[in-house]
């Protein structure tokens, strides 16, 4: 399968919205502010762009996680019409105030579908969290960080690394070219790659 094919509707995106590091971790936190008197006992990230929100929640909260994984797509393509399980959440749910914390919010169908596993489990109580939502997605979540409809382009998925260098992710090129926008370095994740200590075969 073609990794790079293209393959989710970004037409009804208007404008351009690159998140940086700095932007994703004060999204983040003002989740924590607003999440944090409820007091979950757990977070259940929704892979794959939950878990880096999940991952720094749960530090700043100091709560467990159990990252779980159901998605449309198939080695980076959307490939079904809905989310299928792949990692579902485990029975530590049970007797626990659950917080699903997914990246963005279009149709709420994937927090959805998690909440309901996690209540079905024995959640005492499940509230649902994103980083995003759209505005046309904006009932389902019990907690928003940012609500846009611009393209929401993350500073962890913007980039690949392919034929022995690193390019801008296709479908952020799509999306933008379907804008009238370039994909230029401009827009990429200012950071300049580490030469690694160690690696097979004597690379540095």
């Amino acid at each position: 399968m073609n990794k790079t094919t293209v393959s989710f509707d970004y037409s009804n995106r208007k404008g351009v919205r690159p998140i940086s590091w700095n932007d994703f971790h004060g999204l983040t936190k003002a989740l924590a502010v607003a999440v944090g008197p409820w007091q979950p006992e757990i977070i259940l990230p929704v892979g794959r762009g939950g878990y880096y929100p999940g991952s720094l929640l749960a530090h700043i909260l100091q709560v467990e996680i159990f990252p779980v994984r159901l998605s449309r797509r198939e080695h980076d393509v959307v490939v079904h019409q809905s989310p299928r399980w792949i990692v579902e959440p485990p029975a530590a749910v049970a007797g626990q105030r659950v917080l699903v914390l997914d990246e963005m919010c279009s149709s709420g169908e994937t927090i959805t579908i998690v909440r309901n596993r996690a209540l079905d489990l024995g959640s005492t109580e499940t509230r649902t969290a994103v980083l995003y939502a759209h505005t046309w997605g904006v009932e389902v979540p019990d907690y928003i960080g940012m609500i846009t409809d611009e393209l929401v382009m993350n500073p962890w998925d913007r980039e690949i690394w392919t034929g022995g260098d690193f390019r801008f992710h296709p479908e952020y090129a799509e999306a933008l070219s379907a804008q009238g926008i370039v994909a230029e370095q401009s827009l990429l994740v200012e950071a300049t790659a580490f030469a690694a200590i160690k690696a097979p075969g004597g690379h540095s």
